[in-house]
């Protein structure tokens, strides 16, 4: 779908905006990602921190920590403790086995809005912060709601794109997030490539390494399957289908105000014919675009920049 650009901190704390998502650092061995996201290369396996739970503080529904909501040990800003429902749909699936997702649905704490089964629940600042101290990650106190904020932008701007592909198909507009994992540390084949070629033809292709990757799996409702779109098991025909999404995070210079500016990059994984095509599709479209001028409408929020790639 192309690359969306956003700043959406607020201008109040903008001076010294976080390089992309708080948790990755500009360092020569950046952290394994976000402290909410899994890491590892078993997508069914629990984020990094989990093995660090006192027992009987892990989320049995999906092998996640249940965050506490105390402040941390000489934590000195009280953040907040009410946590924010996403708008992402939760597929079915999702609630019986470990998730990569990277938010704990937890039963501690408050939550800004009614919460709903079937939508994925972001972090409150406050467990935000115990997981950036459990992971051992030095932050600015006053600085984690900012973080949040972005945090969850970036996930409902990558939901979004996601939605763009989705909708492409018979029941893709009821499509719904199944787990998604953070790989920080491996780069797409994309991302890779454009690197490689950054370094031949730079007045080309842009040499910047995204500061963070997810691999997210969705749930496309098989309009083969007997009762359409419902989730229900046992039946002849496997009521959905499972596909994969690559998504590279950038953080792009900060714009004239001083505010951060963030490109997404997500595209269905080549996985199958079907993704083949839908990539090809794509950039043969985007190139028509820029040759002839014609451009889509845009639904995104105020401030965002959309800028296909």
């Amino acid at each position: 779908m192309g690359a969306s650009q956003s700043t959406p901190a607020p201008p109040s704390a903008a001076a010294q905006p976080p390089p992309g998502c708080p948790m990755h650092q500009p360092a020569p061995a950046p952290p394994p990602g976000c402290p909410m996201h899994n890491s590892s290369s078993d997508s069914s396996a629990p984020p990094a921190f989990a093995d660090h739970a006192p027992r009987g503080q892990v989320n049995a529904l999906n092998n996640i920590p249940d965050l506490a909501q105390a402040p941390s040990p000489g934590q000195k800003t009280i953040l907040p403790l009410e946590r924010t429902i996403s708008s992402i749909p939760r597929a079915p699936s999702a609630s019986s086995s470990a998730s990569a997702c990277p938010v704990a649905h937890g039963s501690a704490g408050a939550t800004s809005e009614k919460p709903k089964e079937d939508q994925w629940e972001y972090p409150s600042p406050q467990q935000f912060y115990n997981a950036l101290v459990r992971k051992g990650w030095e932050t600015p106190e006053e600085s984690v709601e900012m973080m949040v904020n972005i945090h969850n932008w970036l996930n409902e701007e990558a939901w979004a794109q996601v939605r763009k592909w989705e909708e492409k198909y018979d029941g893709g507009d009821r499509s719904s997030l199944a787990s998604f994992q953070g790989r920080p540390q491996e780069l797409s084949p994309k991302a890779r490539y454009h690197l490689f070629m950054g370094k031949i033809m730079p007045n080309l292709y842009a040499s910047i390494r995204p500061f963070d990757r997810h691999d997210w799996v969705v749930h496309r409702p098989n309009p083969a399957a007997s009762g359409g779109s419902s989730y229900m098991s046992g039946g002849a025909t496997q009521p959905y289908t499972s596909h994969r999404y690559v998504i590279d995070y950038y953080h792009l210079p900060d714009d004239q105000d001083g505010n951060p500016v963030f490109s997404l990059d997500v595209r269905p994984a080549v996985d199958d014919l079907a993704a083949v095509q839908d990539r090809i599709s794509e950039w043969w479209k985007i190139k028509k675009e820029s040759l002839f001028g014609a451009s889509e409408s845009s639904n995104l929020p105020p401030g965002v920049r959309v800028q296909e790639n």
